[in-house]
C-alpha cells in the first residue's frame, strides 16, 4: 500500500505502510491492504502510519482520507 499525507502548505509524508490507524467522525479505524474504496471526514486526533514494525505519528486538526486500490490520500491542515 502507499500513503501520501498533504496539507496546503506541505507533503508531511509519502511512502509505503502496511497498515493506517486514523480518527473518523464516528470514531478511529485503520485501513490494511484490499480495504474497500471510502472516503471518510476525519476529526481533530492522531494519525498512525506503520510499516515494517516502525510507527510514524501525526496529530492533525481533522480533514479527510480517500482509499482505493491500496492508495491511500489524507487531505489535512497543517499537522500539529
Amino acid at each position: 500500500m502507499h500513503i501520501k499525507i498533504l496539507t496546503p502548505e506541505k507533503l508531511l509524508y509519502d511512502g509505503a505502510l502496511d497498515l493506517v490507524q486514523v480518527p473518523g467522525k464516528s470514531g478511529s479505524f485503520a485501513v490494511l491492504k484490499n480495504h474497500a474504496p471510502i472516503i471518510s471526514t476525519l476529526e481533530k486526533g492522531r494519525v498512525r502510519v506503520k510499516h515494517g514494525g516502525e510507527e510514524q505519528v501525526f496529530d492533525i486538526p481533522g480533514g479527510v482520507i480517500q482509499v482505493k486500490n491500496n492508495e491511500i490520500i489524507i487531505l489535512t491542515q497543517m499537522s500539529e
